[in-house]
């Protein structure tokens, strides 16, 4: 059987880790999965107990990875990185694989001072150069990675992520009850879910829910994602909400929120509003869907690409536009009914068994 090494260092991140988290059970049962990371960590989420782990401590884009990852790593047929940070030393692999979700860092390398913006991009460039084949989302994020890389289009597969249906869908009102009281939630709330890194745009909702709450009473704005602790956190986020009584009091952050929780939030909200202006996929709006919740998200080709015509878009840069959307989709009862209709239609094609499948094609591949 094919051995494989893969880097789970980020399996309790989100994104990277949902990516993870999905994938391992259906790939586990086809190859032999060896993983690099925390043990305790890894087996929260591996149902064998048996599982291969080899003890890796030091912390993604460190310089430290780059002296342990090829020590570490020992003969393979595949190693494979979910994520750009790859060991650019020789390693004992015979073939390497790299999943790259987007190429935000390099597009938007400004906000980064010079060492982490030339380090990310010869991080970038070795995985495309170094891999056999590059594993991306979507096809946006295909054309960007060439864009700012030079690779060959060849080279890179595109593997749709997925939404667990199992997770992601409708709740009876009695399992929602609890999750009220367990992290205070109002209402009736419109639903963010995201951080505050400036590409997320949450400066721009935050202005646009001061135009939406004008028109809407008791209307509040739940944030479903840690406050601080991002390396780019978007410090305007902050200095809009210490000015803003009014708006201190409509906006809710939930702080951790358990991985069986999110479904239920969404549950409640009345819309989710994804206002990112730069996604490698862009999962929270298939989520919504998958639960009933209709969307208003960011008009950008990628979420164009994804979600296709079945959520509102508005312009990102412009907040009355955001407003106009939510109000929009809050107050004409049949817009929400077609959104919501076309939202689980367009889910059932984004399953994590069809994106295992396809990853184990390449797997097998290369």
């Amino acid at each position: 059987m094919l051995n494989l090494i893969l880097d789970c260092r980020m399996i309790d991140f989100s994104g990277i880790g949902t990516y993870l988290q999905n994938l391992i059970p259906y790939l586990n049962k086809e190859i032999n999965l060896i993983f690099l990371g925390d043990k305790e960590k890894i087996k929260k989420y591996v149902a064998n107990e048996s599982i291969e782990v080899i003890t890796v401590k030091s912390s993604i884009y460190s310089p430290f990875e780059q002296i342990e990852l090829p020590w570490k790593i020992r003969k393979c047929d595949i190693f494979w990185s979910p994520h750009f940070n790859v060991p650019v030393l020789p390693i004992k692999a015979k073939r390497r694989l790299v999943t790259i979700h987007d190429v935000f860092h390099l597009a938007f390398s400004g906000i980064y001072n010079y060492f982490e913006r030339n380090y990310a991009k010869f991080l970038v460039n070795s995985a495309v150069r170094l891999s056999d084949r590059v594993i991306t989302v979507s096809n946006f994020s295909k054309q960007e990675i060439i864009k700012y890389t030079g690779v060959k289009r060849e080279k890179i597969t595109v593997i749709y992520n997925g939404v667990d249906t199992n997770i992601f869908k409708k709740y009876d009102k009695k399992d929602l009850k609890n999750i009220i009281f367990r992290y205070n939630l109002p209402e009736k709330f419109i639903l963010y879910v995201g951080n505050v890194k400036p590409h997320k745009n949450l400066k721009n909702t935050l202005l646009a829910f001061k135009i939406v709450k004008e028109e809407i009473d008791d209307l509040s704005l739940v944030i479903v994602g840690k406050k601080e602790g991002f390396i780019k956190e978007d410090i305007e986020v902050f200095n809009l909400l210490s000015k803003d009584n009014d708006l201190q009091e409509r906006v809710v952050f939930t702080g951790y929120v358990e991985k069986f929780d999110i479904p239920k939030i969404y549950n409640l909200a009345s819309i989710l509003v994804f206002p990112s202006i730069y996604e490698g996929f862009g999962l929270p709006p298939l989520e919504a869907m998958a639960c009933g919740c209709p969307v208003v998200a960011s008009d950008i080709p990628v979420i164009r690409e994804i979600c296709e015509d079945a959520v509102y878009y508005v312009n990102p840069y412009n907040p009355m536009e955001i407003a106009k959307g939510i109000i929009s989709v809050f107050q004409d009862r049949n817009l929400r009914e077609r959104l919501i209709e076309k939202g689980w239609r367009r889910v059932n094609k984004f399953t994590w068994e069809e994106s295992a499948k396809k990853h184990l094609e390449v797997i097998l591949e290369i």
